[in-house]
């Protein structure tokens, strides 16, 4: 028989039993379960948090092998949120979860996030559309959002709280022209993502020991990831869930933010003042854009 107390009793110390059953009682949204998103549930759930809501549309493919939390042999074919819902469960049997299995939608937008406490954003790089929706319907809400992106073999976090900066206000995406032909809105499209990897990670670590430039292809959707980049994602995520949950500890937000790369031994805590519209962004934007027009000559 499962007992709550006993299967997370070795947290007890580092959070005391009020604070456990405090992590007991949250409720998360989770955008996105492949990659970083099913590493971030699995942590979570072992924290002992027992009320999730989940989101993804995709299926396990070969693919996902090098990085996946719920990627296997056995896995292959199988709708991610529901692998993911099957092992929070394994976890914890007694857990509440709400699949939004088809993704997450504007018609959808306000369940997924009726009642949580933190959202934490593992989308698809690509799906920058939604994910802006997401962000800037939390920030409304006032619910706490927080991101850690695996960049390379270490990790970018970013998180925005009720009355900070906004992810729009520090990201500062810029949309096509009403009416823009498809190369016009791709160009847009492929900026706009340059403006989120940067944004994430602004001192760009990981661009010193990228082997292969032509790996990275944001039009075709591709960009190379590591199972090191992702488990880091975690625990740094998850570390400051907990932080933002129990109300102790020094969580870092936007302008600021942490990016730790194990390949460098190096830890850089950033702060862009006015976001991706500070003066080193806007070089960094330009030095990255180069980089990837070069690897496209390749």
């Amino acid at each position: 028989m499962f007992n709550y107390n006993e299967a997370f009793s070795r947290n007890i110390g580092w959070v005391t039993e009020t604070e456990q059953e405090k992590i007991k009682n949250t409720k998360v949204a989770i955008g996105g379960l492949g990659g970083v998103g099913g590493d971030h549930a699995i942590v979570c759930a072992r924290m002992g948090i027992s009320n999730f809501h989940i989101s993804d549309l995709d299926e396990y493919d070969y693919a996902n092998f090098n990085r996946q939390a719920g990627a296997f042999i056995s896995t292959i074919g199988e709708e991610k949120s529901v692998v993911m819902e099957k092992t929070l469960r394994d976890i914890n049997p007694d857990a509440h979860i709400k699949n939004f299995d088809r993704g997450i939608t504007l018609e959808n937008l306000e369940a997924f996030l009726d009642g949580v406490d933190v959202y934490i954003d593992s989308l698809d790089i690509f799906a920058l559309e939604i994910r802006r929706q997401v962000f800037r319907r939390c920030y409304e809400l006032g619910i706490p959002t927080i991101t850690a992106a695996p960049m390379g073999m270490g990790t970018a976090m970013l998180c925005f709280k009720p009355g900070g900066m906004s992810f729009d206000e520090y990201f500062a995406m810029v949309d096509a022209p009403h009416g823009a032909d498809d190369a016009t809105k791709e160009r847009y499209f492929e900026d706009n993502i340059v403006r989120f990897v940067i944004g994430v990670s602004p001192s760009v670590q990981q661009r010193h020991y990228l082997v292969q430039n032509s790996s990275v292809n944001f039009m075709k959707k591709k960009v190379p990831s590591t199972c090191m980049g992702i488990s880091l994602a975690a625990g740094v995520l998850c570390t400051n869930v907990l932080k933002l949950l129990l109300d102790r500890g020094e969580v870092v937000c936007a302008p600021k933010g942490l990016h730790f790369d194990a390949y460098r031994n190096n830890l850089i805590k950033t702060w862009r003042p006015w976001g991706n519209r500070n003066p080193l962004q806007k070089y960094m934007f330009k030095k990255v854009k180069q980089i990837l027009e070069e690897s496209k000559d390749i």
